[in-house]
């Protein structure tokens, strides 16, 4: 277990790092975007005032689309831009470049946009009229189902059936750097270089909107100042209106959002519905699993279908039951449209499962912790899609660690005679079990056919060539690490490309806690693929191995020396998507949270006091940069679980700005306790396995759990705000 220093820490800790919007382009234009004023409607005129001058603008609208008016996702619904009608309020309709960023506000606000309204679908969770149906038969984006065994059956022979409904909020990405892209046309090639997370989704897009191939588009990652998944699928949008712009006016055009145009805009994590509907035997064991989830797609399909399917595979949570049901559907509503988010459906899911099976201990009378104790998957047994899990890990002990580091029945005393004595203050603790699944799911690492190059420099070093960006997460330093210890090298002498598709091929996108252990071992297979290139075998390592690189250059200096490797998928992986059945993830990690908070009564305000975290993640790469994402997932869902609301006025979100859009603060996060249970997944980077999204699944829940224990109310919705605790404890 290394902690290396971060490669890029020096440049970002003293503000030297240069993001999108510090750099200077020669005779760049700024661009900026005309958005409709409503839900829905027909789009009946553009009205162009006269407060500028607009021979002086470039001004572009759907006509000007060269390529296919369709944002290249998983379905191609979405529009570049409107043309003859919208479905939410912000579709983009029209763009415009001048090179004052101030008079490109003023001409924004002389556009206007005359809609007139059709029947909007504001709620997601009402059944639409027929003058609401805008996609199929019913306004359901997808809909997938999950069955093992016999639920019914199982039902009906319980001697307890429980029953709960769970809503979850939409919440706010908030990365630091709001979304921005430069474009414009070198020696006959369009290069767009900007803050995302996926360069070949960003290529594919700019390709299918402009009408061109690979070779006169070249998409270039900056550094990124954070993602959590708001910079997979949308800057695919703002790169293609940048596109449109520079192709049009003839010369460089960046364009950046501010940050009430990024919140108000961009994708949001998914608003959830789950209804459970459990049996247990008289030990409390589950005999049956019978879940609903519907998530909000918004008004275009986007990532919508994927989100879904992680979200129904996680929803019985790591627990053993024979009889499973889960529906799932993602349905459409005039709101700007939803995508992918840290977690990509599972915290949703798992929040829903996580209070259900506190539910079911305060019902039978059992301690929460002995509920899931009784409950948690064992090797041998299988999940929910029938795979058979046996990858070693204690679960149980997982759990017992996090009792123990948390203090957990003692805690819980105390808090028993916390309340009896304070006036005003109530204090309780809860707890979640969770996992998350490595990688893409099913089949869908098979279908990407990942690709990583690793080269010989003439000085000896070696180029790490991949797609996959750093984001904050740590994926320079990490890259860097795995390369040095598969080839007995200093770090310092490992270089990481920068991701541009005209050098780099195509690793898959930086998404779905895949890359160290997906991306990382194809680097180690491209190092191990290098050597052989060069000759040499696995014990030709370190100084021999550079000086074998600059004889091949000295030999062949018109030519590197190239290790190449190509995704294959582990033996034994085996998923059927028809069925949705078989083997879902590769790998799984696995986590137990508790959670200490204290509510105060006079203000329904809960602050988190204490947060113990214990999770199982293959062998840990990187310590500090480890923590660092247990710790950073954390206080994400303290404010998706307390504070972080989302407030929807005609489906758009009315508090696009960070005065009123509530996110945790220093005085806000309590000590993070986290403790890592080490078990190598030999497929994985140096046995790695997926960290980034599991310390997204289980806070939630454990703060919600904590809650009802101190209070006694069942809270089922989040984010629980002041505002609803005291409409909750008030009435019920």
């Amino acid at each position: 277990m290394r902690s290396s220093r971060r490669r890029e820490g020096i440049s970002k800790l003293t503000g030297q790092e240069r993001y999108v919007d510090d750099l200077t382009v020669e005779g760049c234009w700024w661009g900026m975007t005309a958005r409709s004023p409503v839900a829905r409607g027909r789009i009946r005129e553009i009205r162009f005032g006269r407060g500028v001058d607009w021979s002086e603008f470039v001004v572009v609208d759907h006509r000007d689309i060269p390529g296919a008016n369709q944002v290249r996702l998983i379905e191609l619904d979405q529009p570049v831009l409107a043309s003859d009608r919208v479905r939410h309020v912000h579709e983009p309709v029209v763009l415009v470049a001048h090179r004052s960023r101030q008079m490109c506000r003023r001409a924004i606000r002389e556009i206007e946009i005359v809609v007139d309204p059709e029947p909007a679908v504001l709620d997601y969770r009402i059944k639409p009229t027929p003058e609401q149906i805008q996609y199929g038969p019913d306004n359901v984006f997808k809909h997938l189902r999950i069955e093992k065994g016999d639920v019914d059956r199982a039902l009906a022979s319980a001697a307890h059936v429980i029953e709960g409904v769970y809503e979850t909020g939409a919440q706010e990405h908030v990365y630091l750097e709001p979304q921005g892209m430069i474009a414009g046309e070198e020696d006959g090639v369009l290069v767009v270089r900007g803050s995302m997370q996926c360069p070949y989704y960003v290529l594919n897009a700019l390709m299918h909107a402009l009408g061109r191939d690979e070779s006169h588009v070249r998409v270039v990652q900056t550094p990124t100042g954070g993602g959590f998944g708001g910079k997979e699928d949308f800057p695919s949008n703002l790169a293609v209106h940048a596109a449109l712009l520079a192709l049009k006016s003839g010369r460089p055009i960046k364009m950046i959002y501010d940050r009430s145009e990024d919140m108000g805009s961009t994708t949001k994590r998914h608003p959830s519905l789950v209804r459970h509907r459990s049996g247990v035997d008289s030990q409390g064991r589950l005999v049956a699993q019978d879940i609903e989830m519907t998530i909000d797609g918004g008004a275009y399909v986007t990532l919508s279908p994927v989100v879904l399917s992680r979200g129904i595979i996680h929803a019985a949570g790591p627990y053993a039951c024979e009889n499973v049901r889960i529906v799932g559907r993602a349905v459409l509503s005039n709101s700007v449209p939803f995508g992918a988010f840290r977690g990509f459906g599972a915290p949703q899911s798992q929040f829903a499962n996580e209070r259900h099976m506190d539910r079911i201990a305060r019902t039978i009378g059992m301690d929460p912790a002995e509920l899931r104790r009784r409950n948690l998957i064992r090797d041998g047994q299988t999940t929910s899609t029938g795979q058979v899990i046996s990858d070693g890990t204690d679960r149980v002990e997982v759990l017992e660690r996090a009792l123990c580091r948390s203090g957990y029945a003692q805690k819980k005393e105390e808090c028993v005679s916390f309340n009896a004595a304070h006036p005003y203050l109530r204090r309780g603790v809860g707890l979640a079990a969770f996992y998350h699944g490595s990688g893409f799911t099913g089949s869908g690492e098979v279908y990407l056919s990942s690709c990583v190059d690793v080269a010989g420099l003439e000085d000896g070093r070696i180029e790490i060539r991949t797609a996959n960006t750093e984001i904050g997460q740590g994926t320079l330093t990490i890259f860097a690490t795995i390369a040095a210890e598969r080839l007995g090298l200093d770090e310092s002498q490992i270089v990481i490309a920068e991701p541009d598709t005209a050098r780099v091929p195509n690793s898959g996108p930086t998404v779905a806690s895949r890359t160290a252990m997906v991306v990382g071992r194809l680097i180690e297979r491209a190092c191990d693929d290098l050597r052989r290139t060069l000759g040499l075998s696995e014990a030709d390592t370190g100084q021999r191995l550079r000086d074998a690189i600059m004889k091949w250059w000295a030999e062949h200096p018109d030519t590197e020396p190239v290790g190449h490797a190509r995704y294959e998928s582990p033996p034994g992986v085996l998923w059927d998507d028809q069925t949705y059945r078989g083997d879902a993830y590769a790998a799984f990690a696995w986590a137990t949270h508790v959670a200490e908070v204290e509510v105060d009564l006079r203000t329904f305000a809960t602050r988190v006091v204490g947060f113990w975290a214990v999770q199982e993640v293959g062998r840990v790469i990187n310590q500090t940069l480890a923590r660092g994402q247990i710790q950073g997932g954390v206080v994400q869902a303290i404010g998706w679980a307390l504070m972080e609301d989302c407030v929807w006025d005609d489906g758009a979100m009315a508090n696009a700005q960070l005065t009123n859009y509530i996110i945790p603060t220093a005085c806000d996060v309590p000590s993070i306790d986290v403790e890592f249970l080490e078990n190598p997944y030999p497929h994985g980077a140096m046995g790695a396995k997926g960290i980034g999204e599991l310390p997204m699944d289980g806070p939630a829940p454990a703060i919600v759990n904590a809650v009802v224990d101190a209070l006694g109310v069942e809270a089922s919705a989040i984010p629980l705000t002041p505002e609803r605790l005291m409409e909750l404890v008030t009435h019920g």
